[in-house]
């Protein structure tokens, strides 16, 4: 379900390119690939074996051409060679499917985004009562719901899946005010789902296959496992001893996740789904222009999210460049699935990695949170952050311990967390006394997060005050870790990455 920091050692994985799946024009000239997607094609493979990702599927769109290809293999058991058809688990990139969904209905006049969840499920409820009757549509779909976002837990196969992990949510708190601050909401996502499923009156599975999979053709885009039946799938790896290691156990995501994070997917269908999200009118066009637009824009409470972010539109994660474009924004991270997904509409470019190791994020950061891959192929970066050391008295108050609340599973609360220390005009992050996270400030309260021996991890984070003006939380992954002073409390464990 998470990702701990660690150090991954350098593996002998194959990291085999298959040749490229590209879109040719229709005469016959052969058109010579441009050397931007060669030099993508080194830097994915040196990754891959820098970080013992055994295999990845790739998809670019770029100067009017796509690109779609695999690497490596689907697993180290069997090494079939990943091919661009090949399916990974997405991750929280089935987040913008549920929101597309929820745009078809909402053209129809079946859902509107300011009426109050309840207008749609009238026993809708949380830890607070006066959030649960007005929290609206959009506040789900905009991360800015305010309760604890990181609920986990399983209640079946069932096709009342969904409506059992909704109705369990008065275990989740509420954290800040309704509608004030962007903190990654797991949980509210499942309630958009739920609200899909009710209004369309079939199973949320169903309802996205027949509102936007199957509309846009992505054959190789399924929920169910029982459904990829002759499809080349990734198989899920840990690390182990700095190698790549088949893990079965990863595959399991509880159904009532899937509006959260459930969709398997492929490098080809990622990318026509990013070309139909980009507007291109050869595709068919599932919801209207203005519709499309408006899911990329008007977005809620702004922060970080590994990047930052001007906030999140109609589920679309909105990051500022230097140069003024908005690059729109997702991926996804499960045991042993994680992925990238990223488009520049004033570009027209996008690109999508998918890779079947725990070691994966490190490959994304790289490509989707720092600069090249912007640079290379959309000619934007991210907003300058020159890191400089402050001094202790300016450090002091972002001391302490930090800790945030995740409920797995089997429905219990686990507290994750860091203790933070100033030390040579920086913040190190640690717990138990091992040193997992390095914070680097760039301009008040938000920092770089570097790794521990001080190298870049490509990401960022924040600090968020209170009413009083006081350090109350670090948002870190999107994720709110509140603050406690030094003393009072020690972190026992962490974690950055999950859905």
């Amino acid at each position: 379900m998470s990702l701990t920091r660690r150090t991954v050692l350098k593996s002998a994985a194959a990291a085999v390119p298959v040749a490229a799946a590209t879109t040719l024009p229709s005469s016959a000239t052969t058109v010579t690939e441009p050397a931007a997607i060669g030099r993508l094609a080194d830097k994915i493979q040196d990754g891959m074996a820098k970080y013992a990702i055994p295999g990845a599927g790739l998809g670019v769109w770029y100067r009017g051409r796509e690109y779609v290809r695999g690497f490596g293999v689907t697993s180290v058991d069997t090494n079939e060679p990943v091919t661009a058809d090949t399916v990974f688990r997405i991750g929280s990139t089935t987040k913008t499917f549920t929101a597309t969904a929820i745009m078809r209905l909402a053209e129809r006049g079946r859902i509107s985004l300011d009426r109050p969840v309840r207008a749609y499920l009238p026993d809708f409820a949380t830890a607070d009562p006066a959030v649960s009757a007005r929290v609206t549509v959009r506040q789900l779909l905009n991360h800015s719901a305010g309760w604890q976002g990181d609920y986990f837990e399983d209640t079946g196969d069932g096709d009342d899946a969904l409506s059992k992990y909704v109705a369990d949510m008065t275990k989740i708190p509420q954290l800040t005010p309704l509608g004030k601050v962007f903190s990654y909401n797991n949980a509210a996502i499942g309630v958009a789902g739920l609200i899909l499923e009710t209004v369309y009156g079939k199973t949320y599975e169903t309802a996205v296959r027949e509102l936007v999979i199957d509309p846009l053709g992505l054959n190789h885009s399924r929920y169910f496992r029982s459904e990829l039946t002759g499809f080349s799938v990734a198989a899920s790896h840990n690390i182990v001893d700095g190698k790549p290691v088949v893990e079965p156990s990863f595959d399991r995501v509880p159904r009532g996740l899937s509006a959260v994070g459930g969709l398997i997917s492929s490098a080809r269908d990622q990318l026509r789904y990013a070309r139909f999200q980009l507007g291109h009118r050869d595709l068919p066009q599932v919801i209207s222009e203005r519709t499309r637009r408006a899911m990329q824009s008007h977005p809620g409470p702004g922060g970080t999210l590994f990047v930052e972010l001007n906030g999140v539109g109609v589920s679309w994660m909105l990051r500022p460049t230097a140069q003024g474009p908005i690059v729109v924004q997702h991926g996804g991270d499960w045991s042993g699935q994680h992925s990238g997904f990223l488009f520049v509409p004033e570009r027209d470019f996008a690109i999508t990695l998918l890779t079947n190791s725990e070691s994966g994020p490190f490959l994304v950061a790289e490509l989707f949170a720092d600069d090249w891959a912007l640079q290379e192929f959309g000619g934007v970066n991210n907003l300058p952050a020159v890191p400089r050391e402050l001094p202790q008295a300016r450090l002091a108050e972002y001391e302490g311990t930090y800790v945030a609340q995740q409920i797995g599973f089997d429905g219990k609360p686990e507290d994750i967390g860091l203790d933070v220390k100033a030390e040579d005009g920086e913040l190190v992050a640690s717990v138990g006394g091992q040193t997992m996270l390095r914070f680097a400030f760039y301009r008040k309260d938000y920092v770089l997060a570097l790794n521990p021996d001080g190298t870049p991890s490509h990401t960022r984070a924040n600090f968020v005050r209170g009413d009083d003006g006081k350090v109350a939380w670090l948002r870190d992954g999107g994720r709110l870790f509140r603050f406690h002073a030094a003393g009072t409390r020690k972190a026992s464990a962490f974690s950055r990455r999950v859905l």
